[in-house]
Protein backbone atom coordinates (compact mmCIF):
# COMPACT_ATOMS: atom_id res chain seq x y z
CA UNK A 1 0.00 0.00 0.00
CA UNK A 2 1.02 3.72 -0.36
CA UNK A 3 3.49 4.49 2.47
CA UNK A 4 1.17 7.58 3.53
CA UNK A 5 -2.12 5.65 3.51
CA UNK A 6 -2.75 3.97 6.87
CA UNK A 7 -3.46 0.56 7.72
CA UNK A 8 -7.00 -0.55 8.78
CA UNK A 9 -5.62 -0.51 12.73
CA UNK A 10 -4.47 3.43 12.24
CA UNK A 11 -7.21 4.64 9.91
CA UNK A 12 -10.04 6.97 11.05
CA UNK A 13 -12.93 7.95 8.49
CA UNK A 14 -15.17 11.05 9.21
CA UNK A 15 -18.67 10.90 7.56
CA UNK A 16 -20.47 14.00 7.54
CA UNK A 17 -23.83 14.21 6.24
CA UNK A 18 -27.07 16.31 7.48
CA UNK A 19 -29.22 13.47 6.92
CA UNK A 20 -27.64 10.22 5.92
CA UNK A 21 -26.63 7.53 8.54
CA UNK A 22 -23.73 6.75 6.96
CA UNK A 23 -22.15 5.65 10.38
CA UNK A 24 -24.56 3.81 11.19
CA UNK A 25 -24.55 1.83 8.40
CA UNK A 26 -20.43 1.45 8.36
CA UNK A 27 -20.82 0.15 12.15
CA UNK A 28 -23.20 -2.57 11.01
CA UNK A 29 -20.67 -3.94 9.27
CA UNK A 30 -18.32 -4.67 12.31
CA UNK A 31 -14.70 -3.89 10.98
CA UNK A 32 -13.08 -2.79 14.07
CA UNK A 33 -12.07 0.66 11.73
CA UNK A 34 -12.47 4.08 13.89
CA UNK A 35 -15.07 6.63 12.77
CA UNK A 36 -16.55 9.36 13.80
CA UNK A 37 -19.78 11.42 12.24
CA UNK A 38 -20.56 14.76 12.26
CA UNK A 39 -23.79 16.83 10.89
CA UNK A 40 -22.69 20.05 10.29
CA UNK A 41 -20.01 22.09 8.55
CA UNK A 42 -18.95 23.40 11.63
CA UNK A 43 -18.54 20.28 13.45
CA UNK A 44 -16.47 19.21 10.17
CA UNK A 45 -14.60 22.00 10.35
CA UNK A 46 -13.77 21.31 14.30
CA UNK A 47 -12.55 17.35 14.10
CA UNK A 48 -11.54 17.54 10.07
CA UNK A 49 -7.91 17.06 11.29
CA UNK A 50 -8.60 13.88 12.74
CA UNK A 51 -9.37 12.32 9.62
CA UNK A 52 -7.65 9.93 7.03
CA UNK A 53 -10.46 9.34 4.84
CA UNK A 54 -13.98 11.46 4.43
CA UNK A 55 -16.92 10.55 3.23
CA UNK A 56 -19.02 13.48 2.23
CA UNK A 57 -20.83 15.74 -0.48
CA UNK A 58 -22.97 18.68 0.43
CA UNK A 59 -20.64 19.20 3.94
CA UNK A 60 -17.91 20.03 1.40
CA UNK A 61 -15.65 23.08 1.47
CA UNK A 62 -12.12 23.55 -0.41
CA UNK A 63 -10.99 25.07 3.02
CA UNK A 64 -11.23 22.29 4.68
CA UNK A 65 -7.79 20.56 2.82
CA UNK A 66 -5.70 23.08 4.50
CA UNK A 67 -6.95 22.16 7.90
CA UNK A 68 -7.16 18.40 7.45
CA UNK A 69 -3.30 17.55 7.10
CA UNK A 70 -4.04 13.63 7.59
CA UNK A 71 -6.50 12.94 5.04
CA UNK A 72 -5.59 11.07 2.23
CA UNK A 73 -8.74 9.71 0.26
CA UNK A 74 -12.61 11.32 -0.21
CA UNK A 75 -15.18 9.17 -1.09
CA UNK A 76 -17.54 11.50 -2.08
CA UNK A 77 -21.47 10.73 -0.89
CA UNK A 78 -22.81 12.24 -4.50
CA UNK A 79 -22.35 11.42 -8.37
CA UNK A 80 -21.30 14.95 -9.01
CA UNK A 81 -18.20 16.22 -7.50
CA UNK A 82 -17.99 19.93 -8.89
CA UNK A 83 -17.61 21.23 -5.47
CA UNK A 84 -14.50 19.95 -5.06
CA UNK A 85 -10.65 21.28 -6.43
CA UNK A 86 -9.53 18.83 -8.20
CA UNK A 87 -6.05 20.38 -8.67
CA UNK A 88 -5.74 21.45 -4.87
CA UNK A 89 -6.45 17.88 -4.65
CA UNK A 90 -3.57 16.29 -7.08
CA UNK A 91 -1.50 19.10 -5.07
CA UNK A 92 -1.35 17.50 -1.65
CA UNK A 93 -1.57 14.02 -2.58
CA UNK A 94 -4.96 13.14 -1.87
CA UNK A 95 -7.17 10.94 -3.85
CA UNK A 96 -11.20 11.62 -4.52
CA UNK A 97 -13.58 8.85 -5.86
CA UNK A 98 -17.07 9.64 -6.62
CA UNK A 99 -20.32 7.95 -5.93
CA UNK A 100 -21.20 7.06 -9.68
CA UNK A 101 -23.44 4.29 -9.61
CA UNK A 102 -24.52 4.13 -6.16
CA UNK A 103 -27.58 5.76 -7.35
CA UNK A 104 -28.02 4.74 -11.21
CA UNK A 105 -31.08 3.28 -10.42
CA UNK A 106 -33.15 5.29 -8.16
CA UNK A 107 -32.16 8.93 -10.16
CA UNK A 108 -32.92 7.17 -13.44
CA UNK A 109 -36.69 5.87 -11.68
CA UNK A 110 -37.22 9.14 -10.38
CA UNK A 111 -37.15 10.66 -14.12
CA UNK A 112 -39.13 8.03 -15.52
CA UNK A 113 -41.49 9.02 -12.71
CA UNK A 114 -41.67 12.55 -13.22
CA UNK A 115 -42.14 12.19 -16.45
CA UNK A 116 -44.99 10.33 -16.33
CA UNK A 117 -46.00 12.83 -13.66
CA UNK A 118 -46.05 14.99 -15.79
CA UNK A 119 -47.62 12.95 -18.88
CA UNK A 120 -50.35 11.38 -16.72
CA UNK A 121 -51.12 15.14 -14.83
CA UNK A 122 -50.34 13.38 -11.51
CA UNK A 123 -49.74 16.96 -9.81
CA UNK A 124 -52.90 18.52 -10.50
CA UNK A 125 -54.84 15.52 -9.49
CA UNK A 126 -53.01 15.68 -6.19
CA UNK A 127 -53.69 19.20 -5.91
CA UNK A 128 -57.34 19.07 -6.81
CA UNK A 129 -57.79 15.83 -3.62
CA UNK A 130 -56.52 18.67 -1.51
CA UNK A 131 -59.16 20.57 -2.31
CA UNK A 132 -61.70 17.28 -2.42
CA UNK A 133 -62.89 18.04 -6.34
CA UNK A 134 -63.49 15.31 -8.64
CA UNK A 135 -62.46 16.84 -11.75
CA UNK A 136 -64.78 16.05 -14.62
CA UNK A 137 -63.86 15.25 -18.01
CA UNK A 138 -62.18 17.47 -20.48
CA UNK A 139 -63.50 17.73 -23.95
CA UNK A 140 -60.31 19.52 -25.27
CA UNK A 141 -57.79 16.62 -26.55
CA UNK A 142 -55.03 19.03 -26.44
CA UNK A 143 -55.05 19.38 -22.68
CA UNK A 144 -55.68 16.11 -21.43
CA UNK A 145 -53.82 13.28 -19.79
CA UNK A 146 -50.97 12.21 -22.94
CA UNK A 147 -49.50 8.50 -23.64
CA UNK A 148 -46.14 7.95 -24.00
CA UNK A 149 -45.75 5.41 -26.49
CA UNK A 150 -44.37 7.13 -29.97
CA UNK A 151 -43.30 10.34 -28.07
CA UNK A 152 -39.26 10.94 -28.30
CA UNK A 153 -37.24 11.68 -25.35
CA UNK A 154 -34.01 13.69 -25.62
CA UNK A 155 -31.58 12.56 -22.89
CA UNK A 156 -28.54 15.08 -22.37
CA UNK A 157 -26.08 12.86 -20.95
CA UNK A 158 -25.96 9.28 -21.98
CA UNK A 159 -24.23 8.28 -19.27
CA UNK A 160 -25.06 5.24 -16.69
CA UNK A 161 -28.05 7.03 -15.32
CA UNK A 162 -29.08 8.55 -18.52
CA UNK A 163 -28.51 4.66 -20.47
CA UNK A 164 -30.71 3.39 -17.56
CA UNK A 165 -33.07 5.81 -18.18
CA UNK A 166 -33.51 5.12 -21.84
CA UNK A 167 -34.15 1.38 -20.85
CA UNK A 168 -36.48 2.58 -18.84
CA UNK A 169 -38.26 4.57 -21.63
CA UNK A 170 -38.44 1.86 -24.10
CA UNK A 171 -40.64 0.18 -22.11
CA UNK A 172 -43.45 2.77 -22.73
CA UNK A 173 -42.09 2.34 -26.27
CA UNK A 174 -41.01 5.86 -26.59
CA UNK A 175 -38.40 7.07 -28.93
CA UNK A 176 -35.28 7.71 -27.49
CA UNK A 177 -32.04 9.47 -28.87
CA UNK A 178 -29.35 10.79 -26.72
CA UNK A 179 -26.14 13.05 -26.57
CA UNK A 180 -22.78 12.13 -24.24
CA UNK A 181 -19.88 13.81 -24.63
CA UNK A 182 -17.85 10.60 -26.62
CA UNK A 183 -20.79 8.84 -29.01
CA UNK A 184 -18.28 6.54 -30.00
CA UNK A 185 -19.23 4.78 -26.58
CA UNK A 186 -22.49 3.73 -27.44
CA UNK A 187 -26.14 3.94 -27.40
CA UNK A 188 -26.80 1.71 -25.32
CA UNK A 189 -30.35 1.20 -24.92
CA UNK A 190 -31.39 4.68 -26.88
CA UNK A 191 -32.70 4.23 -30.54
CA UNK A 192 -29.61 6.99 -31.53
CA UNK A 193 -25.97 8.77 -29.78
CA UNK A 194 -25.09 12.01 -30.96
CA UNK A 195 -22.35 14.53 -29.72
CA UNK A 196 -23.20 17.21 -27.36
CA UNK A 197 -22.38 19.67 -30.02
CA UNK A 198 -25.42 18.20 -31.74
CA UNK A 199 -28.19 19.21 -29.13
CA UNK A 200 -29.30 22.20 -30.89
CA UNK A 201 -30.54 19.92 -33.93
CA UNK A 202 -32.23 17.42 -31.76
CA UNK A 203 -33.94 19.55 -29.44
CA UNK A 204 -37.05 20.48 -32.25
CA UNK A 205 -37.76 16.76 -31.96
CA UNK A 206 -37.98 16.11 -28.87
CA UNK A 207 -41.79 15.99 -26.55
CA UNK A 208 -39.30 15.84 -23.31
CA UNK A 209 -35.69 16.88 -22.78
CA UNK A 210 -34.20 14.84 -19.70
CA UNK A 211 -30.97 16.26 -18.26
CA UNK A 212 -28.66 13.56 -16.66
CA UNK A 213 -25.35 14.78 -17.16
CA UNK A 214 -22.96 16.07 -14.97
CA UNK A 215 -22.35 19.56 -14.41
CA UNK A 216 -18.83 20.51 -16.72
CA UNK A 217 -18.05 24.02 -18.33
CA UNK A 218 -19.92 22.32 -21.24
CA UNK A 219 -23.10 21.60 -19.44
CA UNK A 220 -23.47 24.79 -17.19
CA UNK A 221 -26.43 26.83 -19.01
CA UNK A 222 -26.43 24.40 -21.22
CA UNK A 223 -30.56 24.78 -21.35
CA UNK A 224 -30.64 28.86 -21.90
CA UNK A 225 -32.76 31.03 -24.03
CA UNK A 226 -31.14 29.88 -27.04
CA UNK A 227 -32.01 25.91 -26.24
CA UNK A 228 -35.57 26.54 -24.78
CA UNK A 229 -36.44 28.46 -28.25
CA UNK A 230 -35.40 25.35 -30.30
CA UNK A 231 -37.37 23.38 -28.41
CA UNK A 232 -41.06 21.95 -29.53
CA UNK A 233 -43.97 23.82 -28.56
CA UNK A 234 -45.61 22.06 -25.82
CA UNK A 235 -42.43 20.08 -24.96
CA UNK A 236 -41.54 18.95 -21.38
CA UNK A 237 -37.96 19.52 -19.56
CA UNK A 238 -37.04 17.20 -16.77
CA UNK A 239 -33.91 18.36 -14.98
CA UNK A 240 -32.17 15.60 -12.53
CA UNK A 241 -29.12 16.53 -13.25
CA UNK A 242 -27.76 19.93 -11.61
CA UNK A 243 -29.61 23.22 -11.34
CA UNK A 244 -26.58 25.12 -13.22
CA UNK A 245 -27.21 23.49 -15.82
CA UNK A 246 -30.41 25.20 -16.29
CA UNK A 247 -30.52 29.16 -17.05
CA UNK A 248 -33.64 29.79 -14.51
CA UNK A 249 -34.84 33.09 -15.48
CA UNK A 250 -35.07 31.55 -19.59
CA UNK A 251 -36.75 28.69 -18.21
CA UNK A 252 -39.37 30.88 -16.23
CA UNK A 253 -39.55 33.17 -19.18
CA UNK A 254 -40.54 29.82 -21.65
CA UNK A 255 -42.97 29.16 -19.18
CA UNK A 256 -44.85 32.66 -18.67
CA UNK A 257 -45.12 32.00 -22.28
CA UNK A 258 -46.50 29.04 -23.56
CA UNK A 259 -43.58 27.98 -25.07
CA UNK A 260 -43.02 25.08 -22.79
CA UNK A 261 -46.07 22.20 -21.75
CA UNK A 262 -43.93 22.21 -18.35
CA UNK A 263 -40.67 21.14 -16.46
CA UNK A 264 -40.50 18.38 -13.70
CA UNK A 265 -37.38 19.66 -11.62
CA UNK A 266 -35.43 17.94 -9.17
CA UNK A 267 -32.29 20.05 -8.42
CA UNK A 268 -32.17 23.82 -8.64
CA UNK A 269 -29.54 26.61 -8.99
CA UNK A 270 -30.01 27.57 -5.47
CA UNK A 271 -31.16 24.68 -3.04
CA UNK A 272 -33.45 25.18 -1.22
CA UNK A 273 -35.09 27.15 -3.91
CA UNK A 274 -35.88 30.35 -2.32
CA UNK A 275 -38.97 30.67 -1.21
CA UNK A 276 -39.62 34.27 -4.08
CA UNK A 277 -38.71 31.71 -7.18
CA UNK A 278 -41.09 32.40 -9.53
CA UNK A 279 -40.87 28.49 -10.03
CA UNK A 280 -43.34 27.31 -7.28
CA UNK A 281 -45.95 29.27 -8.72
CA UNK A 282 -46.67 27.44 -12.09
CA UNK A 283 -49.31 24.79 -11.91
CA UNK A 284 -47.01 23.19 -14.27
CA UNK A 285 -43.69 23.13 -12.57
CA UNK A 286 -43.11 19.46 -10.00
CA UNK A 287 -40.65 20.25 -8.12
CA UNK A 288 -39.11 17.74 -5.97
CA UNK A 289 -35.91 18.78 -3.10
CA UNK A 290 -33.65 17.32 -4.41
CA UNK A 291 -34.50 14.12 -3.67
CA UNK A 292 -34.01 11.71 -7.27
CA UNK A 293 -31.06 9.87 -5.24
CA UNK A 294 -31.87 8.92 -2.17
CA UNK A 295 -33.40 6.01 -1.42
CA UNK A 296 -33.73 3.46 1.86
CA UNK A 297 -30.35 1.58 0.20
CA UNK A 298 -28.03 4.38 -0.51
CA UNK A 299 -26.09 4.41 2.99
CA UNK A 300 -25.29 0.66 1.90
CA UNK A 301 -24.58 1.19 -1.99
CA UNK A 302 -21.94 4.18 -0.73
CA UNK A 303 -20.48 1.97 2.40
CA UNK A 304 -19.63 -0.43 -0.53
CA UNK A 305 -18.10 1.82 -2.71
CA UNK A 306 -15.87 3.24 0.47
CA UNK A 307 -14.97 -0.62 1.20
CA UNK A 308 -13.77 -1.28 -1.88
CA UNK A 309 -11.73 1.81 -2.61
CA UNK A 310 -10.26 1.21 0.99
CA UNK A 311 -8.99 -2.36 -0.38
CA UNK A 312 -7.69 -0.85 -3.49
CA UNK A 313 -5.59 1.63 -1.62
CA UNK A 314 -4.48 -0.91 1.02
CA UNK A 315 -3.60 -3.28 -1.86
CA UNK A 316 -1.54 -0.25 -3.39
CA UNK A 317 -3.93 -0.66 -6.68
CA UNK A 318 -3.06 2.64 -8.99
CA UNK A 319 -6.90 2.86 -9.92
CA UNK A 320 -9.74 3.04 -7.53
CA UNK A 321 -13.27 2.76 -8.56
CA UNK A 322 -14.98 6.25 -9.74
CA UNK A 323 -11.71 7.58 -9.55
CA UNK A 324 -11.72 11.58 -9.83
CA UNK A 325 -8.24 12.70 -9.06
Amino acid sequence: MPSDFPGAERLTIGFAHAAYRLGDCFAARKTGIRFFEVRTFDDLKARAGEADVLVLSGLWRNELIALAGRLRFVQSVSAGVDQYDKAAFGAHGMRLASAQGANERAVSEHAIALILAMARMIPGARDNQARRLWRPMISDPAVREDEMGGKTLLIVGLGRIGQRLAHLAKAFDMRVIGTRRDPSAGAGAADAVHATADLPQLLPEADIVALTCPLTTETENIVNARSLALMKKGAVLVNVARGRCVDEDALVAALESGALAGAALDCTRIEPLPADSKLWSFANVLITPHTAGETRRYEVNVIDLLQDNLGRLWRGEAGLRNQIV
